[in-house]
């Protein structure tokens, strides 16, 4: 099937938002209590509320709560139950369930005010021309560039892509690609990565989903969450995060533009060694 293009998937966003939302907004509601933290509700619930709005069902029930994760904000009248500084999550809790969690709200956006480290571009050709712009051209440059070793500054390889799995307590979920690695060391690594185009955005959520996939899957490897995405002018961020006492927040983040090797002038090479210098 074609993939949607951005415009597309916008006019769909905007023709499924009322529904969607009137449908979440019943589901929220019914549970909600303002001493609540959290509360749980069932996938059977989506049907029950539009059956009882006389609302048209997605043909996929998971595309409404996709939606409301990756996509678009929850609506205004549950985003104002939220204290100064708090979100709700809509979280996995079991096969068919889900939760809706009040937590900081942290945004995993690029940083505008970080510069650009130029990468000859190792892209083939035939790629590059038919590269859609979605997450899949993102994971393939990352993959023929190997931009994950450089950024991480460990020897990566490819895994696996779009693993889908179950972990206790979470349910079912998926990784977009998961990477092993290796440092200089001997220390074995895993990288999940979340890959984000056209209108999805990182979430905290998926990072947290990949962090206890890899806790239950690669138990005696050190995880480190890897989260990338394309700059609205080509360029590519990546993050590495990491859980803290106050939550997962990102560890380091950088930026790559992919370059014919011509356009890394001396200049460029000169600044990247007095970086390199001050570390």
């Amino acid at each position: 099937m074609e993939r949607l293009s951005r415009r597309k998937l916008e006019s769909k966003i905007m023709k499924n938002k009322d529904r969607y939302s009137q449908i979440i907004e019943a589901i929220f509601f019914e549970s909600y209590d303002k001493k609540k933290t959290a509360f749980e509700f069932h996938r059977s619930d989506i049907e029950r509320h539009a059956k009882a709005a006389r609302i048209a069902l997605p043909k996929n029930l998971g595309d409404l709560i996709y939606s409301f994760r990756y996509r678009q904000p929850l609506p205004q009248s549950i985003m104002e139950t939220c204290p100064p500084g708090k979100e709700w999550l809509i979280l996995p809790a079991g096969r068919s369930r889900y939760r809706f969690f009040l937590t900081d709200a942290i945004e995993l956006c690029p940083n505008k005010a970080l510069s650009k480290i130029k990468i000859p571009d190792a892209t083939p050709g035939i790629i590059s021309a038919y590269a859609l712009g979605d997450e899949q051209a993102l994971l393939a440059k990352l993959r023929y560039n190997r931009l994950l070793d450089i950024f991480t500054r460990v020897t990566c390889y490819s895994l696996q892509n779009h693993l889908r799995t179950t972990v206790p307590e979470v349910g079912q979920l998926e990784t977009d690609e998961v990477y092993v690695g290796m440092d200089r060391s001997g220390t074995h690594y895993v990288f999940p990565v979340q890959a984000k185009g056209g209108t999805d955005v990182l979430s905290i959520v998926q990072v947290g989903q990949d962090i206890a996939m890899c806790a239950a899957k690669f138990p005696a490897l050190v995880c480190r969450p890897i989260a990338t995405q394309f700059l609205s002018d080509g360029a590519i961020a990546l993050f590495e995060l990491e859980t803290t006492e106050e939550g997962i927040r990102i560890a380091v983040e950088k930026h790559y533009r992919l370059v014919s090797s011509d356009e890394i002038t001396e200049q460029d090479l000169s600044n990247y060694r007095q970086l390199r210098d001050d570390l």
